[in-house]
């Protein structure tokens, strides 16, 4: 896959590709369905698979002091974009200047004269242009005008439900992480390099990796049972581990943060990238009146975790 973060000068080769159009926040099952479309339309014209994205997220720019909602970074997009296939992924900056173009320009500028698509996919309630002037029909309107096409495409629901991220992060602050999966279509992850942490976990017996939180949306805090995929170095791999997320209360209030034990796993994770998939709720966080409390409790999580995990991997064959 080629990442672009531009739309102006590219090569011959990296343009022209047929497109999907979104911020594509945690790749649900709604975005996958707009994804597989532009696919299509790539298979039928011959083109690349292409998908385009802002960054930051456009919701981020307008409301920087905003609470924090992204259900993944912008590097787990990526990751998540070259596993499904794109070809031509292009991570445009969201800026003032993009933020400032009429629908009208956009495409001129950026769709025809800048990537030259030749197919364009979008969710049915797609906005786009200053201040969200620009949707669907016009976008077709100004495709049939420049010689590209436009599928739009329906929302994507079942029994349940709308798929849409706002539903993920709703399933992920009340700690049903398989509820989220359900409408993700793969379990929600936490993606990012292993921090030095204050290294408390291992003189109590229970060492952990870290990895920060900074703008992301924060699950229910509390204990989980996590897979741990090992991305890179000497310990790629697959692990079963106890999760925390939160500020570890019985040492005052901290920054939260993600803590997990790795079962079985000896070896130095420090500056390794690392992705953490939340499987199961265990309990919630607690304060504990004294340390000695907390490790009787943290044996017992780690072994909760290890049998949630062994039965889910009988369960999955995996």
């Amino acid at each position: 896959m080629k990442l672009h973060r531009t739309y102006s000068g590219l090569a011959p080769q990296d343009r022209g590709a047929s497109v999907a159009i979104g911020n594509f926040d945690g790749v649900h099952l709604g975005h996958q369905s707009v994804l597989a479309l532009a696919r299509a339309a790539a298979a039928g014209h011959g083109s690349d698979f292409g998908v385009i994205t802002f960054e930051p997220h456009p919701r981020q720019f307008f409301n920087p002091q905003g609470a924090a909602f992204r259900l993944m970074t912008a590097d787990a997009r990526v990751r998540r974009m070259e596993k499904l296939g794109v070809e031509q992924f292009y991570e445009l900056p969201f800026n003032s200047d993009m933020a400032g173009l009429t629908p009208e320009t956009f495409v001129q500028e950026v769709l025809v004269e800048g990537l030259g698509v030749r197919h364009v996919v979008t969710g049915s309630d797609f906005r786009f242009g200053r201040k969200r002037g620009g949707d669907v029909d016009l976008l077709a309107r100004l495709g049939t005008i420049h010689g590209f096409d436009v599928t739009a495409a329906p929302l994507v629901s079942d029994g349940d439900g709308d798929f849409s991220s706002t539903a993920i992060r709703t399933a992920l602050s009340e700690g049903r992480p398989a509820e989220a999966a359900r409408i993700l279509g793969h379990w929600h992850r936490i993606e990012g390099e292993v921090r030095h942490g204050d290294k408390r976990g291992r003189t109590l017996g229970f060492p952990t990796i870290n990895l920060g939180l900074d703008g992301l949306h924060l699950p229910r805090f509390g204990v989980y049972a996590v897979i741990v995929d090992v991305l890179e170095g000497a310990h790629r791999g697959t692990y079963a581990g106890a999760g925390s997320i939160g500020e570890r209360p019985t040492f005052g209030v901290n920054a939260p943060n993600l803590e997990v034990n790795v079962l079985n796993f000896s070896g130095d994770l420090y500056g390794t990238r690392v992705s953490v998939a939340l499987i199961e709720f265990l309990r919630p966080e607690l304060k504990f009146d004294t340390v000695a409390d907390l490790v009787a409790r943290m044996s017992h999580d780690v072994q909760e975790a290890g049998s949630v995990i062994a039965r889910y991997r009988s369960g999955n064959g995996a």
